[in-house]
């Protein structure tokens, strides 16, 4: 793979900034943010009086954690636009989730809104190792989710060529890479690995490529992974992460010279941990719940908002701002089995150990008597698909997961292609217990 550090002429000063000036900017910023909120949403007005806080209690940025939480369940009971601070016909777009979980979350986004995401999303870009006239292969969503438009605007911000194909098609996916020979893809890992299917499917090298750099994102995913992507494509392979309720994808980036955690664009957004259970803010370098803070949203600003994801704050190191460790789960994906808390990035990270094992799973929860229990379903690859090592394979990977999991599992080996694939956001856990 190519050495992609970049120019440091090429950055933002805020990425090479002291932490004094980061910090100081944070506080102006986060004092306009809160007032702003607080003036201008009724939503925030009642949550902030009802906990007895008030915009002029921010003095210092630890003074952020006398301020009240904002939850998905709160975007909800205001559905569609009752968390908005500005007047509706001053946004400019309307993004929402799918809802299939309950009412979909809406957000919204002024034109300063828009610019400042596309900017952000271009940083993001040029630190996965990107620059002005790559051809961006946009393989996320279009449409409400955040993904796609987000990424496009960020990449036509940078300079980039954009191709918009979106998720699905998967054959034309391979087709346009081969005739339009991108260097960006920006692709959810679990779609990547359904594009690496149909490469292979047409007898085509992904190694003989143009692609050099994989901006992957809006799923958790293992460094395993990332290992395997790479290899397979010979490129590189870098974490963007983002939620719509906050932003949107650019939120942080992992910088391509050195791969270790995401930096956190702290002149946009301001992190906290906190213990899931009790809201305690943890001090860096502790795992716990990731809370963001907006600091320049004026459409949807939000304060103190619980993503569930769990990971833990780190130094700058190739840029100044601190960085996030990769999420490992979602304190809501979480699965607790028999006592023991299973994440599905830890099946993943076993099912990588196994050779003779296709990279793509799905856990089931079943009922076995009184008692719960998990299916991890698996599929083998074309050359190991005869019976005496699918059972080689589903013992193998039963002994990983008992071993570093703790739980005991049974694994069912599937057919190539046996289990459904994703061209978006992959589903990894079925609950079938009440069915």
């Amino acid at each position: 793979m190519m050495d992609l550090t970049p120019d440091p002429g090429l950055l933002d000063p805020i990425e090479t900034a002291s932490r004094d000036e980061i910090a100081n900017l944070q506080e102006s910023r986060l004092r306009w943010s809160l007032s702003h909120a607080y003036e201008n949403s009724p939503f925030f007005r009642k949550r902030f009086d009802e906990a007895g806080v008030h915009p002029d209690d921010f003095r210092t940025l630890a003074d952020l954690a006398k301020f009240p939480f904002t939850t998905k369940q709160d975007l909800r009971d205001n559905y569609p636009f009752g968390m908005f601070a500005v007047p509706r016909e001053k946004l400019s777009r309307i993004h929402a989730s799918s809802g299939t979980t309950g009412k979909p979350t809406v957000v919204g986004y002024t034109p300063k809104d828009i610019d400042n995401w596309a900017d952000l999303v271009a940083r993001s870009i040029r630190a996965s190792g990107g620059r002005a006239g790559d051809i961006c292969h946009i393989a996320y969503g279009y449409g409400l989710f955040t993904g796609g438009l987000g990424a496009h605007y960020g990449a036509e911000r940078l300079g980039c060529t954009v191709v918009p194909i979106s998720g699905g098609m998967t054959e034309r996916q391979v087709t346009l890479i081969q005739d339009f020979k991108p260097r960006i893809i920006m692709v959810t890992p679990s779609y990547m690995l359904s594009i690496l299917d149909e490469f292979r499917r047409q007898g085509i090298d992904p190694r003989e490529t143009s692609l050099e750099v994989g901006i992957f994102g809006a799923e958790p995913w293992t460094n395993e992974m990332r290992s395997e992507i790479e290899d397979l494509f010979d490129m590189h392979a870098v974490d963007i992460y983002g939620l719509s309720e906050v932003m949107g994808p650019g939120v942080a980036n992992e910088c391509v010279e050195t791969k270790d955690g995401l930096h956190i664009w702290e002149d946009h957004f301001y992190p906290e941990i906190i213990d899931p259970e009790t809201g305690e803010v943890l001090p860096d370098g502790e795992l716990g719940e990731l809370v963001f803070t907006t600091l320049t949203k004026e459409g949807l600003p939000m304060v103190r908002y619980r993503t569930r994801d769990l990971t833990r704050l780190l130094p700058g190191t190739a840029r100044s701002m601190r960085r996030m460790e990769k999420v490992t789960g979602r304190s809501d994906d979480m699965i607790i089995l028999r006592g023991v808390n299973v994440f599905p990035t830890q099946i993943e990270e076993q099912l990588f150990k196994c050779k003779d094992l296709a990279p793509h799973f799905q856990i089931e929860l079943v009922k076995k008597g009184r008692m719960d229990a998990m299916i991890v379903h698996v599929e083998c690859l074309p050359e190991s698909a005869h019976d005496g090592a699918r059972s080689a394979s589903a013992q193998e990977l039963a002994h990983h997961i008992k071993s570093v999991v703790g739980i005991s599992t049974e694994v069912r080996v599937h057919d190539p292609e046996g289990v459904a694939r994703s061209q978006g956001k992959a589903q990894r856990v079925l609950d079938s217990r009440k069915s």
